[in-house]
């Protein structure tokens, strides 16, 4: 051969090259794009071999993952989906050129796939004329993933080491974007287990079974919110202030088809008409001073799910026909605004007002009042359903006292006290009562005595009516102590002494004496 035609092939080898790499580094670029465009891996996986197929010079690719299961290889994605079935082909390790580029973690380059007895063609895929590439997937410095294989266009031209290098690049990229999309996972799976979790635990707290009660009056109203919270009906949730009626609200919308949506909560008392218009519509930006950007309104942010209005009897007659539209059509426009937006909102109204009496009076629109007034659900007032006192008592006492991380028991004679008030207040004032009454007592223990610190006069309580009367204690019960025992006496004796010490079988001065050293007070008549 010739000086000149040596030069010739040298030079030709070195163009080859020099496009090759441009070829590549176009290649490269293009891979990078695909990479970065989206998380759905074998749909990017699919991409990425098509651009290499098409502008890569390297054809009939295959990604190869491993499944930490099975510790197996799968075939993840080809160039071409629908080249051949391949979701359930699979490489044990050493099996197969495939396995055993997994377990050695190393590359793997053939001149000829024919010739090479270990290779294994499942998918009927690879020419065999042709050369292999094969190189693995590494993620997290040296662990193998997976195996990336790629077959050159043409055969052995002298340049398969710089095709094998390019390969490597492009499983490297290949190696992050899998690790991306597993971290994007994982954290998809940790979002949904909690998401998961607060759902569970919130019908939990606000499942029917945690609100307190058993009278007759207290069944009706479960049974009435089971019922109702089966569908889309507007709700009329009435009765005093303190009696539950929010904790309803929540039972209904957490055991409904729209658990899973938003529950929205607002007071309508606590905001003049202006104010009330733009919590509930929301507004554009520069509808008014201060309106510095657009802001939803709470029907919009409880679309699909239920809004609360608590107090609803206390807006306006200017802001009921606002309202009205939004409770018949579902339509509104936000404040400063001209578009209408329509939204499915399932709306659970409360009040403690006499309703019927403020739309004879002209306070309240009568076509608002029927609009809510679709399924009324009437919360009991507390001294209607006196019998819930002690179990309602116990419940404070216990959430009492995961807060002050103490112990802290109420004695039967306290709860007889308890039963004796007609609570105008209703639970909330019982809970305040019961709150002054875990502050008072130093041994953690609620009495009689420590009943009658927190305001509330024992001596001057009436007597229990006689639907009301607590059963009376036995005496000879061995779990009651000294004190409760003198105390239940007393109360089944009237507070008569001589009676008292007949029911302990005890003599006047032996009962007296027990009344000084335990320190119980003594009703007055």
């Amino acid at each position: 051969m010739t000086t000149n035609s040596a030069a010739t092939d040298a030079a030709l080898d070195e163009a080859r090259r020099v496009t090759l790499l441009e070829a590549q580094l176009a290649a490269l670029f293009d891979v990078s794009r695909v990479l970065s465009r989206s998380l759905q891996l074998r749909e990017t996986l699919r991409e990425v071999l098509r651009t290499l197929h098409e502008h890569g010079r390297l054809c009939l690719g295959m990604v190869s993952l491993l499944d930490e299961d099975s510790g197996e290889l799968l075939v993840s994605a080809l160039h071409d989906d629908d080249a051949a079935p391949f979701e359930k082909v699979r490489y044990r390790p050493g099996e197969g050129i495939n396995g055993r580029i997994l377990e050695t973690n190393a590359p793997y380059v053939l001149p000829r796939i024919g010739d090479e007895p270990i290779f294994l063609d499942r998918l009927n895929l690879f020419d065999r004329e042709l050369p292999l590439i094969g190189v693995p997937i590494r993620i997290e410095g040296d662990n193998p993933i997976g195996v990336f294989a790629v077959q050159p266009s043409v055969a052995d031209d002298g340049l398969l080491e710089q095709r094998a290098r390019f390969a490597e690049m492009v499983a490297n990229l290949i190696g992050q974007a899998v690790l991306l999309s597993r971290s994007v996972e994982a954290e998809r799976r940790a979002l949904k287990e909690e998401r998961d979790s607060l759902r569970r635990h919130l019908k939990g707290n606000h499942g029917f079974d945690n609100i307190i009660g058993h009278t007759e009056r207290m069944r009706l109203v479960f049974d009435q919110a089971r019922q109702v919270a089966k569908w889309s009906t507007t709700v009329l949730l009435r009765g005093e202030s303190g009696t539950g009626k929010e904790l309803i609200a929540n039972a209904i919308h957490y055991n409904s088809p729209r658990a899973r949506a938003p529950f929205v909560k607002l007071n309508c008392a606590a905001l003049p008409d202006n104010l009330l218009e733009s919590e509930l519509f929301g507004h554009e930006k520069g509808a008014f001073t201060g309106a510095t950007a657009q802001r939803k309104g709470r029907f919009e942010q409880a679309d699909g799910g239920t809004l609360f209005l608590d107090e609803i009897g206390e807006i306006t007659p200017a802001f009921q026909a606002k309202l009205l539209r939004v409770l018949q059509e579902g339509e509104f426009e936000r404040v400063g605004g001209t578009r209408t937006l329509k939204v499915d909102v399932r709306v659970i109204a409360a009040t403690n007002r006499n309703l019927e009496q403020e739309v004879k009076a002209g306070d309240f629109r009568e076509d608002l009042y029927y609009r809510l007034n679709v399924m009324p659900i009437v919360m009991p007032a507390l001294r209607e359903r006196i019998e819930d006192v002690p179990d309602l008592a116990r419940f404070l006492v216990e959430k009492l006292a995961k807060t002050q991380g103490r112990e802290l028991t109420i004695t039967d004679s306290a709860l007889r006290v308890l039963m004796r008030y007609d609570w105008p207040g209703n639970v909330r004032e019982l809970e305040n009562c019961m709150e002054r009454a875990a502050v008072m007592s130093e041994s953690g223990t609620i009495d009689r005595d420590v009943i009658n610190l927190t305001g509330l006069d024992v001596g001057a309580l009436p007597d229990p009516a006689p639907l009301s009367t607590p059963a009376a204690v036995d005496l000879e019960d061995p779990d009651l102590d000294e004190r409760e025992r003198v105390i239940a006496a007393l109360e089944q004796a009237g507070w008569v002494q001589a009676k008292a010490a007949r029911l302990l079988k005890m003599t006047p001065r032996q009962i007296a004496y027990r009344i000084q050293t335990l320190n119980i007070r003594v009703k007055q008549f």
